[in-house]
């Protein structure tokens, strides 16, 4: 099984968010302005005293690393003793490696594809196959239970219409939640922050868009597509 990997990590302890981008850690007894690699509300994954995991940066006269103004990125978070990636590029690395899981007889995948007036993450062909899939990734955890979005979201919204007028169209439509943790009860949308998502979500299911949620295996260097997780719209 593939897996998208880091490369060296490292444990700190979460002070501090002064802005989205950026937030305040202690690591190796020092205080380090880090960069955050999810700009979303992400509260309740980040109280102070939170033990998140750091991917260093590659040193600065490597070919791969471009000038930057921190040296760690924050990628992960211990939440109640279970590590939850929160890395929002994850779930797309994930889904890539995944795809010919996932499908029988993959001949073509190709990235960030163009319908109607949205922008699919993947176009896939499988045989005789087309297919459409759009990934989220999911980090909002309350018992078990896991939810996606954590903020109003349009763009899903309209990722979720779009996907619907693709199946009408004679492809086969995905939505791929990549859980970005190990354990989960089920999937459901969160309701009480948008509830005009999970009414197009509930929607599209019932009109040819097929809705599959995903658990990950998650280690502080690596995250893997593992488990189908139940499924409550």
């Amino acid at each position: 099984m593939s897996s998208i990997k880091y490369g060296i990590t490292e444990e700190g302890v979460f002070i501090s968010r002064p802005n989205r981008f950026i937030a305040k850690v202690t690591v190796n007894g020092r205080e380090e302005t880090v960069h955050v690699k999810n700009t979303g509300r992400c509260k309740e994954l980040l109280p102070r005293g939170a033990r998140v995991i750091l991917e260093k940066a590659p040193p600065a006269d490597s070919s791969k690393a471009p000038r930057r103004k921190t040296q760690y990125d924050l990628i992960a978070v211990y939440k109640n003793g279970m590590l939850i990636n929160m890395d929002s590029q994850s779930p797309n690395k994930a889904a890539m490696e995944f795809i010919p899981q996932l499908f029988e007889n993959v001949t073509y995948i190709r990235p960030e594809t163009v319908f109607g007036s949205s922008r699919f993450d993947f176009y896939i062909e499988a045989g005789e196959r087309r297919i459409f899939m759009e990934v989220k990734g999911c980090t909002l955890e309350d018992n078990g239970v896991c939810r996606f979005p954590d903020a109003p979201t349009e763009r899903g919204l309209k990722h979720i219409n779009e996907l619907v007028t693709a199946a009408k169209s004679g492809y086969e439509a995905y939505i791929l939640f990549v859980i970005q943790m190990e354990r989960a009860k089920y999937f459901t949308p969160n309701r009480n922050t948008h509830p005009q998502f999970a009414d197009a979500l509930k929607a599209a299911s019932e009109n040819g868009v097929n809705v599959l949620a995903y658990t990950c295996a998650v280690t502080p260097d690596s995250m893997v597509i593992d488990k189908p997780c139940k499924i409550i719209l």
